[in-house]
């Protein structure tokens, strides 16, 4: 139907309509049949290969190692031979598991764009020989930046899919955590490393309470922090208070510290919201990152000032890295809200539904604005 929808309107509708669907059809599935066939050629092969524990991947509670062939491959993928957007897209498509949709929305670029980067890094990988081996201490160090990027992606997507009926991917989540444990025992030793360990301990410690019986999402400020594991905390807090005052703190640290502001306090209404806000402020100076702009917005709007935060959310909406994303008018629903203003924060709550892949936060969406007042009739105007 894309198909048609793109050559009928240069050269005119065929003469038998039907026939030509079907035989376009059968074209394209037989050529998804024949990469498949050679996808599992290609796994087949490297089945083959003498790996370790019988070519299993670890447990992700296995002791860490650096002859773990899943960071082989992490580090293989981040061979400086690739430009580092070729060489997390390769990674988290290769490691990760990702789908090129999902890639594609972490990196906030059209799908055909990122097929086409993971297909000239698979090409060069194939080109320079690159031996199955972690690689020594000075060229691991070349490779951190993005090594670590990659595996904060990983996480991310496990934590909160943005696609399909579950709300995060726990097997992902776990992977990243593991690797990043990996990474950390290996030296150099780095204080970005222990800060992204950090913040994933910290973030993933809510997940048992992040969804209700039903699956359901629970926000943070909704969530019962008993059910919030206790040793996650507690080992994120000890990495996280060890790295920081050694300085200067880099995007990592910087996000654990906000992670590990939210896991301190006892209950929502104690969060310490004015220090996330410095948090903010510092790491959008060393980072041109549109998603830390727009939790700065929340921040603020948190800390007691919704019309500052609005103003800011004007700003970062601009920006077309972020301009389709849902994250935008749900947060734009959830300041007008709090401002009182339920008719457009109901609106901005439905936009935001349609925008997002993921069915939990659909559902969560459609279910704030269901609460909210309609917007009052303007008729007459």
């Amino acid at each position: 139907m894309i198909a048609a929808s793109r050559q009928w309107q240069g050269v005119g509708v065929p003469d038998n309509p039907r026939a030509w669907l079907i035989t376009v059809a059968s074209r394209r599935l037989t050529d998804l049949l024949r990469s498949e066939q050679a996808r599992r050629r290609r796994e087949d092969t490297v089945a083959m290969w003498t790996t370790r524990e019988d070519r299993m991947t670890p447990a992700a509670d296995r002791p860490p190692s650096d002859s773990d062939d899943t960071l082989i491959l992490l580090f293989m993928c981040c061979h400086p031979a690739l430009s580092p957007a070729l060489q997390i897209a390769l990674t988290l498509r290769t490691v990760g598991s990702l789908t090129t949709a999902e890639i594609a929305r972490a990196f906030l670029v059209p799908e055909t764009t990122m097929a086409a980067r993971i297909s000239r890094a698979k090409q060069r990988i194939r080109a320079s020989g690159v031996p199955f081996r972690v690689p020594a201490e000075p060229e691991r160090a070349e490779r951190l930046v993005a090594v670590l990027h990659v595996l904060y992606l990983i996480f991310t997507e496990g934590y909160t899919s943005t696609s399909g009926g579950s709300l995060y991917r726990s097997e992902l989540a776990a992977e990243a955590i593991r690797l990043a444990r990996i990474v950390h025992a290996l030296p150099p030793r780095d204080g970005e490393v222990a800060g992204l360990l950090a913040l994933m301990l910290l973030t993933d410690a809510r997940r048992p309470a992040r969804t209700g019986r039903d699956g359901a999402l629970i926000p943070l400020a909704e969530q019962d922090r008993g059910l919030w594991r206790a040793e996650y905390v507690e080992e994120g807090m000890a990495l996280i208070s060890e790295v920081l005052p050694r300085g200067p703190a880099g995007p990592y640290q910087l996000q654990a510290a906000i992670a590990a502001v939210h896991d301190e306090a006892a209950t929502a209404e104690e969060t310490d919201w004015p220090q996330i806000v410095a948090l903010y402020e510092l790491l959008m100076r060393i980072s041109d990152n549109p998603m830390v702009a727009l939790n700065h917005v929340v921040a603020v709007a948190m800390a007691g000032d919704v019309r500052t935060g609005l103003s800011l959310l004007s700003r970062v909406e601009a920006d077309p890295r972020i301009a389709g994303h849902h994250r935008v008018p749900a947060v734009r629903g959830h300041l007008l809200e709090m401002a009182g203003d339920e008719g457009a924060a109901r609106e901005s709550y439905l936009v935001a539904a349609r925008r997002t892949g993921s069915l939990p936060e659909q559902r969560y969406l459609n279910a704030r604005a269901s609460r909210l007042k309609e917007p009052a009739d303007h008729e007459g105007f």
